[in-house]
């Protein structure tokens, strides 16, 4: 099977895009997270194991999702 080159240029450009998107929300993400309050709503289940901290942000996780999905709705 062999690709075109526009359709390799394409898929190389959403690579890429990916990548970028991916490396922003890893240096923005934490600093986002003290604002936002994530991981506080009911749903969001969090307890200590061996002196460490874990939470599982499932109830954020849904409502993050589907405000991404509007989002892509609308644009």
């Amino acid at each position: 099977m062999r690709f075109s080159p526009c359709g390799a240029r394409q898929m190389l450009k959403w690579i890429l895009t990916l990548v970028v998107a991916i490396f922003l929300l890893g240096i923005i993400g934490p600093h986002l997270a003290r604002f936002i309050r994530s991981g506080k709503l009911p749903g969001d289940f969090a307890f200590r194991f061996r002196g460490r901290n874990y939470t599982f942000p499932v109830a954020t996780t849904i409502v993050f999702s589907l405000l991404l999905w509007l989002l892509s709705r609308l644009i």
